[in-house]
């Protein structure tokens, strides 16, 4: 009875952080409605007066980015801004031949008179922080506007942004992103469904009330002066952005974002990218729990609601973790469940906690209706939505569990850029792609063998107990046995 007791308390545990972090996505859901009502009343530089525009740097830190950098120089190039207060700088540590193609369009681009500089180092020392502040030794402007290489912003996004920076304690002004190939496929769909929450409910509702929101690593404008008086950036974790946003907070700077201005991207299309660029955001999230959170805590400046919206912030990738600690112990509980007649009672309330999943539910609802629109068939094509990203992102549970537990322990890695397809149609190919991994990772087997453990999970269903099964779990394990089926299968043959 020892062990069935420990899986019940850690069981439990896991739950009730789960709840709690759905019942902060309630208050952030409160606090996002309640701000989509308030009319903006910042002070904003008047750009019809030549003396109140001031000098901007655009930095583009890229990577061996073959396929989009050629559309990437294009699209910056057409932004509006007069051309003597704006400044170019492509931070490219690139080892293979895009360096050569991008030195010589940049050549190219100078010749119309804009001030673009190839900006290099001898090495990729920080990776994209280290590129970031090398550019920041030599950049011109007092606003630093960062794209990834898939950003196409609008021609005047620079002149919907900069205004907001006349408030002299604004230190980032951060933008939504777009997708450009939203519906290429159900992974592009999930990710775009996930990122749409991000950008709507929880960016809005955090900074609507002050909360520590963070900087996107892209698609967003710097203070100079912010990001030299919060300590310059630092490449000790794979999210440079959360961690110096962080920084920046804790001195009292000023976030504003603006739900309003979209600028699009590019999701990654190959299930092997997307792995790469969830195990980066993911465990990066957790070393900045490590680096942040006591000061934070610690910080008499800040209030105790931000402090907690601050600790379930910077504790959001772990709740991957307690996902898949409720997956992998539900099978065991199901069968406790019916093989404890005494624990009827303790079963009866933790039946309470599927609360969550309707409190994430109606959360997103209301950040789906905001960009596509209410109505019944809105409603039926969202909830066929929500369940396919939810069993989606339980597949991941396993491979985002194992980036945080790394975040938590401290265990170090390079790194991984997620690879560009300039991809935005179903016609489009990427089977070409030089910089696809040709290797699957081992947890992939894991992945496979967690899809039959939850396919054992609903024949449990069926026999456990003597009166004549329980269901109870069935569509949870359903949802599991999806996710886990999705995410190996689409790792075994989405290979170039």
């Amino acid at each position: 009875m020892i062990l069935e007791f420990i899986i019940i308390a850690i069981y439990s545990i896991a739950l009730l952080l789960i709840f709690m972090y759905a019942l902060a996505q309630l208050n952030l859901l409160f606090n996002y409605l309640k701000a989509r009502k308030n009319h903006s009343t910042s002070p904003t530089f008047d750009f019809s007066k030549e003396e109140e525009v001031p000098y901007v740097t655009i930095q583009l830190p890229v990577y061996n980015e073959l396929y989009v950098m050629e559309r990437l120089l294009d699209n910056i190039s057409e932004m509006d801004y007069p051309k003597d207060k704006l400044e170019i700088q492509v931070l490219d540590d690139s080892t293979d031949e895009s360096f050569e193609e991008t030195a010589k369009h940049i050549q190219e681009l100078q010749k119309t008179g804009l001030d673009i500089q190839h900006v290099t180092r001898k090495n990729r020392e920080g990776f994209k922080a280290g590129a970031l502040k090398e550019g920041l030794k030599t950049a011109k402007g007092e606003y630093i506007a960062i794209f990834d290489a898939d950003f196409l912003p609008k021609k005047n996004w620079l002149k919907n942004t900069i205004p907001y920076f006349k408030d002299p304690e604004i230190g980032v002004v951060q933008t939504r992103w777009g997708h450009l190939n939203r519906d290429y496929s159900i992974l592009t769909r999930v990710q775009a469904f996930a990122l749409d929450a991000h950008f709507t409910l929880e960016q809005v509702g955090r900074n609507s009330k002050g909360h520590f929101i963070n900087f996107n690593g892209t698609a967003g404008v710097w203070r100079k002066d912010c990001i030299l008086d919060a300590g310059n950036w630092e490449g000790d974790t794979l999210t440079e952005d959360l961690d110096l946003s962080y920084r920046a907070q804790l001195k009292n700077w000023k976030f504003k974002y603006l739900e309003e201005v979209e600028t699009p991207a590019e999701l990654p299309v190959v299930i092997s990218a997307a792995r790469s660029q969830q195990f980066r955001w993911n465990k990066g999230g957790a070393e900045n729990f490590q680096k942040m959170a006591w000061r934070v805590f610690k910080s008499p400046d800040i209030s105790f609601k931000t402090k907690i919206h601050s600790f379930l912030h910077l504790l959001n990738s772990t709740m991957f973790l307690n996902i898949f600690i409720v997956a992998i112990l539900s099978i065991p509980m199901l069968y406790i469940k019916n093989e404890y007649e005494h624990l009827k009672l303790y079963f009866y309330v933790m039946s309470f906690f599927i609360m969550s999943t309707i409190i994430f539910f109606i959360c997103y609802w209301f950040t789906y209706k905001a960009i596509y629109g209410g109505g019944f068939k809105h409603f039926l094509k969202y909830s066929g939505m929500f369940f396919t990203f939810f069993s989606v992102a339980m597949g991941f549970s396993l491979h985002n569990s194992i980036a945080v537990l790394e975040g938590h322990f401290g265990k170090k890695s390079e790194f991984i850029r997620t690879p560009k397809f300039n991809i935005g149609a179903l016609k489009d190919g990427w089977k070409g792609n030089k910089y696809l991994t040709k290797n699957i990772s081992p947890n992939v087997i894991f992945e496979g063998v967690l899809m039959l453990y939850f396919a054992f999970g609903m024949y449990s269903a069926f026999v456990v107990g003597d009166q004549g099964g329980d269901f109870g779990l069935f569509p949870f394990h359903l949802m599991l046995f999806l996710g886990f089926g999705f995410v190996f299968f689409k790792s075994l043959t989405s290979k170039a």
